[in-house]
């Protein structure tokens, strides 16, 4: 890890809007999630199975083949847009194959799939897309996640309404707090965000467009991916001094974080992650900060995570409310 530092103070004094935030935290506390080391187990297995992959490579491929790496040999000389061609164009048979159980292929469960991967996962606004009844959709889902191809991550945003006379501007009546859906394995996620619209032409082999719209989206694919193995890395960074009690991303009416989560002491971490080729400076911090002011959080410690390192000015900051992780702090993932 570039930097670490001691934790400061718990929140104090906070405001009615940041007393109902730790409210809202504090109610998932003892709430253990079934999945939530699906992700450092699955990348394990994955750095195992390549050990000559670069953590960066092992990254990239991880989330487009999560999940397959039994099936599939890597070459270590190949870029992504080479690989991608080479299994998913050239391939594209088996890996059809490989989508288990074969009726995920069909409607309506591609669609809803579909939806899943190319949204931000909410549970309405997927069962929306798919043009699913709220009765039929939640079926679907139940048996997804029975089949752990879906995983629901649960929103831990505070009710709009906190008393029944309570009343609502006429605005915010409609809303609705959402769970997220999240795919088990990135491969699923891959396969049904990028290649089963394309399943025509690449059956003809002509992969063309398919490989222009990967190469348009790819950021947004192994982004998430990156988030969750960041998620996955402050777990463990704090398991052995104050265990994580809650942690993931964080959403509600008005913002969106890449991490939130909550110490073992009752400490608020909020953390960002940046999976770009340029490094992270002290600007990012700081729109951080004012995020988390905007929605009323009194944060304890900011955890930045970055794919190119930091700048020279973060670096020097010494600060004990900031964490830095670069790309190799990953590696204790696979370890």
């Amino acid at each position: 890890m570039w930097k670490c530092f001691s934790q400061r103070a718990l929140w104090r004094g906070a405001n009615a809007s940041a007393l109902r935030v730790e409210r809202t935290i504090c109610r998932t506390l003892c709430k253990k999630h079934n999945e939530e080391s699906y992700i450092k187990e699955a990348f394990n297995r994955f750095c195992h199975c390549y050990p000559y992959l670069t953590l960066e490579s092992a990254v990239e491929y991880f989330s487009i083949l999560g999940g397959m790496e039994e099936a599939v040999e890597l070459d270590y000389f190949e870029d992504v847009t080479a690989m991608v061609t080479a299994n998913f164009v050239k391939n594209f048979g088996f890996f059809q194959q490989q989508v288990r159980p074969s009726y995920l292929l069909e409607s309506p469960y591609r669609e809803l799939l579909s939806a899943v991967a190319k949204g931000d996962g909410k549970m309405h606004s997927v069962l929306r897309k798919a043009r699913l009844s709220e009765g039929v959709g939640e079926r679907i889902i139940k048996e997804l996640v029975g089949l752990g191809v879906l995983r629901i991550e649960q929103s831990r945003e505070q009710p709009l309404k906190t008393h029944p006379k309570h009343k609502l501007k006429k605005e915010l009546r409609s809303y609705r707090i959402q769970d997220k859906l999240r795919f088990v394995s990135p491969f699923m996620r891959f396969w049904f965000g990028f290649v089963t619209q394309y399943r025509k032409d690449l059956l003809n082999g002509k992969g063309d467009a398919f490989l222009q719209n990967f190469h348009n989206h790819y950021e947004r694919l192994r982004t998430l991916v990156y988030e969750q193995l960041c998620d996955a890395l402050l777990v463990d960074y704090f398991a052995d001094s104050t265990p994580l009690l809650s942690h993931g991303s964080y959403w509600n009416l008005h913002s969106e974080f890449d991490i939130l989560a909550v110490t073992s002491d009752k400490k608020l971490v909020l953390g960002e992650c940046k999976y770009k080729d340029r490094k992270v400076c002290k600007n990012e911090l700081n729109k951080l900060k004012a995020k988390a002011e905007q929605s009323g959080m009194r944060v304890d410690i900011y955890a930045l995570f970055s794919k190119d390192g930091f700048s020279n000015e973060l670096l020097g900051m010494e600060d004990e409310s900031l964490l830095l992780f670069g790309l190799n702090d990953l590696q204790r993932l696979c370890l």
